[in-house]
């Protein structure tokens, strides 16, 4: 994909220096992969959401902090950053961040339109591309759902005109399920977004298989529920077999749970610390629990 550096302005303090020296981009690509049905391009297994962590208004040093998480998901091997327009801020943050870091190669860019009005579209997808600061996103999605019947053959479009790479739908906390089953079944989109985590596992009755049946991407959504799951089980003791299951934390036995299913592509927890985006990366590499290990893991995480 081929970048160009926009700037992007709303008192973001372009001119502020950040000590942001990653390594040479490549270096950590280690992390495993899944690929893409639709074109088999592979991506790492681990994201990152943006959703209220990147939504820090102009401030100077929170953005300073954005950047500098962006800046060790792609020192790490990562490639895919999701967003949405409902997200406030945080595009130009985004924005911002890659600007910083002369906007990665590997980067792989995930958007949204949210917006009732299908004729409003087209205007929000190119605003969104100026707050990034990219020439085009790599993956467009219908967010929630929203008028997906207008909006879908619009981007079906654009795709066919080279002007995005891949379409999707999204939602989230197991909203709309009978919808985007029907959309999965009669429309030729390259991804999914849903839920999923060890506690909330409604998508691997219907949505998992339709989406191994048709060829389509996953990505997955609130892996910690928003921190809560997080917060749930990190005073409880990890399972004395944690060695197992490839991971050293709770946050790594969490995310395994998740990617170990064969049907996610890529699963986006969201952080606005470099400690925590290494933790979540290093969930991508090693082993993947099999089957019976992840029931296992449920089983136990159910009965704390």
């Amino acid at each position: 994909m081929t970048f160009t550096r926009r700037a992007v302005v709303h008192g973001l303090g372009i001119g502020m220096s950040l000590p942001l020296v990653p390594r040479a981009w490549g270096q950590a690509a280690d992390l495993t992969t899944r690929v893409i049905p639709k074109s088999e391009e592979p991506l790492p297994l681990i994201g990152l959401g943006t959703w209220i962590t990147f939504n820090v208004g102009d401030d100077p040093v929170l953005m300073g902090e954005c950047a500098a998480v962006i800046a060790a998901f792609f020192e790490g091997g990562g490639r895919m950053i999701d967003s949405s327009p409902m997200y406030g801020s945080s595009q130009p943050t985004i924005g911002y961040g890659l600007g910083k870091l002369g906007y990665p190669k590997q980067l792989f860019s995930a958007e949204k339109v949210w917006i009732s009005d299908p004729g409003e579209g087209a205007a929000q997808i190119e605003a969104s591309k100026d707050y990034w600061g990219v020439e085009k996103f790599d993956l467009m999605q219908v967010h929630n759902l929203v008028s997906w019947e207008e909006h879908l053959p619009a981007l079906f479009d654009m795709k066919a005109a080279g002007r995005l790479r891949y379409v999707g739908i999204t939602t989230s906390e197991g909203r709309r399920h009978r919808e985007i089953e029907q959309v999965m079944a009669t429309q030729p989109i390259d991804f999914v977004q849903v839920t999923y985590n060890i506690l909330d596992r409604e998508v691997e009755e219907r949505i998992l298989p339709l989406a191994q049946e048709k060829g389509i991407a996953v990505i997955v959504n609130r892996p910690f529920r928003q921190g809560d799951l997080i917060r749930q089980v990190e005073d409880e003791p990890l399972p004395d077999w944690l060695a197992e299951t490839g991971a050293r934390s709770w946050a790594q036995f969490l995310l395994k749970f998740i990617i170990s299913h064969p049907a996610v592509t890529c699963t986006i927890p969201a952080t606005t610390r470099v400690d925590h985006v290494r933790e979540n990366l290093e969930a991508a590499r090693g082993i993947l629990p099999d089957q019976k290990l992840r029931r296992r893991m449920a089983a136990y995480v159910e009965a704390l």
